[in-house]
């Protein structure tokens, strides 16, 4: 019995990673907490110019395989202190809707905050109609002035939700940062077996504000073949119908035939299904085409390569607070793992 097979939840990374504060151009501390979990499965680890961390298995003569996931969350960064004490932010993947009330950790020491705006009792119709924008929202972190907010902050910090991990109903699971530590979980899985390839496993940087990362990729690794790893929308709510839903919880890992940056070549697209059902690995396809991932930016690089993508649904992505199902995430490393060990790959690259 293989140990993937025996995996929980417990036993991954993905409980501390979710809780570690990374918003996109801060990503240190998932990089570090990567670099001493993982560095001793590896033969070679380096950093990019930007922040981008690779861990690389080499293997002379084989296909080059690239395994990518995102570090960074989405959150905020401080753009302004006012008078009164409180501040105001750029957002960086947040949806307006999922912020007031949320509370917050701000800058290296997480000074905590909660995002504020106008009560209900003082709004105009036409306020209480419409969604409140970022722009008429603040932090409070409890500072009487501007200069007792300095003390504590400062113009260019971070900030992203506190929210805690935990598990919860029948095999779900609740965080913030789902999108993409549980891809992140997944390639921290992958690296602690062998392969016949050889296979370069990329944590990116600030996917979340353009894919910036992914940039430059194809120039460190030269892929033949990307395989990029994912949360992505379920919108599984009551009211949708059909295709609305994107991906279901629990239904299995989702793959990819189209996103908003790529469309994912037929024999790479098959042989991930093919993979699935001769493995007996439950799968759904990623129905919505919005959005993009960073395979989008790196397998049209350089010389260009093929691309795939494996999904898992989240339920409120982008929010304080995301649901995802265990057996999902633990069927997308099982889908990853034989998809690599049958060698699939080299029918996808005609070898």
């Amino acid at each position: 019995m293989s140990r993937l097979n025996e995996l929980a939840l417990r036993d991954t990374l993905l409980p501390e990673l979710s809780q570690l504060r990374a918003v996109s151009g801060n990503e240190g501390p998932v990089r570090r907490f990567l670099k001493e979990k993982l560095a001793a499965y590896c033969g070679e680890v380096k950093t990019d110019t930007m922040g981008s961390l690779y861990m690389h298995k080499r293997k002379e003569g084989a296909p080059v395989i690239a395994l990518t996931a995102h570090m960074d969350e989405v959150g905020m960064l401080i753009s302004k202190i006012r008078d009164d004490g409180e501040l105001e932010y750029q957002p960086a993947g947040l949806d307006c809707r999922v912020m007031p009330g949320r509370r917050v950790l701000i800058g290296a020491d997480g000074i905590p905050g909660v995002i504020g705006t106008k009560p209900i009792h003082l709004q105009s119709e036409d306020d209480y109609a419409s969604s409140v924008k970022h722009r008429d929202l603040t932090i409070d972190i409890g500072a009487k002035d501007k200069a007792d907010a300095e003390k504590y902050v400062s113009v260019g910090d971070y900030a992203c939700f506190s929210t805690g991990f935990e598990e919860f109903g029948r095999g779900l699971f609740t965080g913030k940062a789902l999108d993409d530590r549980v891809g992140c979980t997944v390639l921290s899985e992958l690296i602690k077996e062998e392969y016949d390839c050889d296979l370069w496993f990329c944590f990116t940087v600030q996917e979340e504000v353009g894919l910036r990362g992914a940039n430059l990729i194809a120039d460190h690794v030269h892929p033949d073949l990307v395989l990029n790893f994912e949360g992505t929308t379920a919108n599984d709510m009551p009211e949708a119908k059909g295709h609305q839903s994107v991906t279901r919880v629990g239904r299995g890992p989702a793959i990819t035939f189209m996103d908003g940056g790529t469309v994912v070549a037929p024999g790479v697209f098959n042989a991930l299904r093919e993979t699935a059902k001769a493995h007996g690995i439950p799968f759904q396809l990623r129905c919505g085409v919005n959005g993009r991932t960073d395979i989008g930016r790196i397998h049209t690089d350089l010389g260009g390569c093929l691309a795939g993508g494996i999904s898992l649904p989240c339920r409120y992505i982008h929010s304080a607070q995301s649901v995802a199902s265990w057996e999902d995430l633990h069927n997308m490393i099982l889908l990853a793992d034989a998809f690599l060990k049958d060698k699939k790959y080299n029918e996808v690259l005609g070898l």
